[in-house]
């Protein structure tokens, strides 16, 4: 296919990026520690860390892993929320030529089991928050070592020891657990330090990341990501955003803020956040918990940040919150968006209370998370993610593999140097969603128009067929959204023995008085027949992935279909991780 994207690029972003600029990204990582060293490359409650305090860290972190016999290519699990101690532990993960494993704290023990086991971990750094999970499967793992750390670790003596009587005594979040032999995080810092770094040789090929998949639909598999994809994914991001990044704040010229709300662990995190942050030098505001919007809001008081990367829901939570207005947003530039897709109403109220307009984009763990973006300060919000990135080349496919014509509508396929190596340890998997020419099939459907621009329909799992009609979730949600006293919304297929497949929606109610029968009417005058939900389900919340994306699976394993009969539950659903 023709690049036509290519003839409607914004001004100043070059088409291509060069990553042999670097050989490995641990050049990458020791060039932005030692360039910024003097700004502050993290804040949190009310402390703040400079690239050369994590630069002096994180060699320790990585001296002391291979004083423990750990070696180059060994993978070395990281369980820690935002919180500066994770950026110690990756950079020395990876200076010390080891491969990082980025896990999600929230996951249950047999999510957690799976995980560990898969990847062959031989070490885990892990928040005790979350270390009885450890516990209940580390003797089926080859987990060896154990590094414990604790919300106050960094903080200093005295505020991290309030810190941590906070958290164990009086909120209780530290469940009991035992895990002997294992090491706090600050004694393997003192450790490390009494050893000598060796610093590791890497070539572009060697592999940086193990970045499991959400797992939203099927088992969670980890995505082979390579130091050349690593460095692809930064390079790309820093060439896109050229035009804002030629204009430094008025308030800081010399450094960007980032608000760190996405979980770093996060593909879409751990690339904007944390290593597109150590490549400009920026500050990051780390935010540990973002489902607590009380504390997001008191962690952004009395700060003036740029760059706003999020998901819907936490925007749509953050404008709507009574404590919007505690923070100062007049120096916010950019609010980017991703992870799922950005609802009108959110982007417009967004707009509202901030002035700024969401630039939505689209990536995947196994794109190291750039894909596609709009220009990095779009006019206005268009539904789209985007055109594709530079040096990216995106397709339409249909089920032959055949490219489609521009304007139709198939499968979302991308060739470009973020592109993942395969799925660990499971060629029968990469076989499924690679073509014999380099394009991974990513199971979104989608459409380009004819300047390049792309806007996703669906997953490609998740369509319905409803009496030979394609339909598809997301389109139905969106119109669903816009209805007054709607406050989210998430729709699934369900066994219909006249059509087939149904629609069944589920709403979270803005307004309590709002009806079934209300809805009904809505839907009568916004969708066409078969697109209409046969059942409606009114529920308290939606399962949904740690960055906020509705659960379908959740939804079709937690509820029980209703008889034909019904046309109406009263539920709640417990939220999922």
């Amino acid at each position: 296919m023709d690049q036509i994207w290519l003839k409607h690029y914004p001004p100043g972003v070059n088409a291509t990026i060069d990553t042999s600029v670097y050989q490995s990204l641990l050049e990458l990582v020791d060039e932005g520690l030692a360039q910024h060293a003097d700004k502050i490359a993290f804040r949190l409650m009310g402390c703040a860390w400079t690239f050369a305090q994590i630069d002096e860290a994180s060699r320790r972190m990585g001296a002391y892993l291979q004083s423990q016999g750990l070696n180059r290519g060994d993978r070395v699990a990281v369980m820690l929320p935002n919180v500066p101690q994770y950026a110690v532990a990756v950079f020395g993960i990876l200076r010390a030529g080891m491969v990082v494993v980025s896990v999600n704290p929230s996951y249950t023990a047999p999510e957690l089991g799976h995980q560990l086991q898969d990847s062959g971990c031989a070490a885990i750094v892990v928040l005790e928050n979350f270390a009885c999970t450890l516990q209940a499967v580390i003797s089926r793992t080859q987990v060896r070592h154990v590094v414990l750390a604790t919300m106050g670790d960094m903080l200093g003596q005295v505020k991290g020891c309030l810190v941590n009587h906070l958290v164990r005594k009086v909120r209780k979040q530290v469940p009991a657990f035992d895990l002997p032999g294992a090491v706090g995080f600050n004694k393997a810092l003192e450790l490390g330090g009494a050893h000598t770094f060796q610093h590791a040789k890497l070539g572009p090929d060697d592999l940086a990341v193990l970045q499991y998949t959400g797992g939203t639909t099927g088992v969670s598999k980890g995505a082979m990501l390579l130091h050349r994809n690593v460095i692809a994914s930064v390079l790309m991001a820093e060439v896109w955003n050229a035009p804002m990044l030629a204009q430094p704040p008025q308030d800081k010229p010399d450094q960007f803020t980032f608000v760190a709300a996405l979980p770093l662990y996060h593909i879409f995190g751990f690339a904007v956040n944390l290593m597109v942050g150590l490549r400009l030098g920026a500050c990051n505001i780390l935010i540990p918990n973002p489902r607590d919007l009380p504390a997001v809001f008191k962690a952004l008081e009395n700060q003036r940040f740029h760059c706003f990367p999020g998901v819907n829901t936490l925007f749509d939570g953050m404008a709507r919150h009574p404590q919007f207005h505690t923070v100062d947003w007049s120096h916010l530039r950019q609010t980017v968006g991703g992870g799922m897709a950005v609802q009108p109403t959110t982007a417009r109220l967004w707009r509202d209370k901030t002035a700024q307009v969401i630039c939505e984009g689209y990536g995947l763990s196994e794109t190291t998370a750039g894909v596609t973006c709009n220009p990095c300060r779009p006019a206005s919000f268009s539904g789209n993610i985007g055109m594709p990135l530079p040096s990216t080349e995106v397709v339409m496919l249909d089920e032959d593999g055949q490219v489609l014509r521009v304007g139709a509508i198939g499968e979302l396929a991308v060739r470009g140097p973020q592109v993942m190596a395969g799925y660990w340890q499971r060629p029968d998997e990469t076989a499924k969603v690679m073509t014999a020419d380099g394009f991974l099939r990513t199971g979104d459907i989608g459409v380009m128009d004819q300047r390049g621009y792309i806007k996703l329909i669906d997953r490609k799992k998740d369509m319905l067929n409803v009496s030979g009609f394609k339909v598809y979730p997301n389109e139905v949600e969106s119109v669903i959204a816009l209805m007054p006293g709607v406050r989210e919304c998430g729709v699934i297929g369900m066994p219909d023995a006249h059509s087939g497949e149904a629609v069944k929606l589920f709403i979270v109610r803005d307004q309590p008085d709002l009806t079934e029968q209300q809805v009904r009417d809505y839907c009568a005058q916004h969708l066409t027949g078969y697109k209409r939900p046969k059942v409606i389900v009114f529920t308290v919340k939606l399962p949904k992935t740690a960055l906020g994306k509705v659960l379908r699976r959740a939804l079709r394993e937690a509820i029980k279909e209703p008889s034909s009969e019904a046309q109406y539950e009263e539920v709640s659903l417990a939220p999922s991780a």
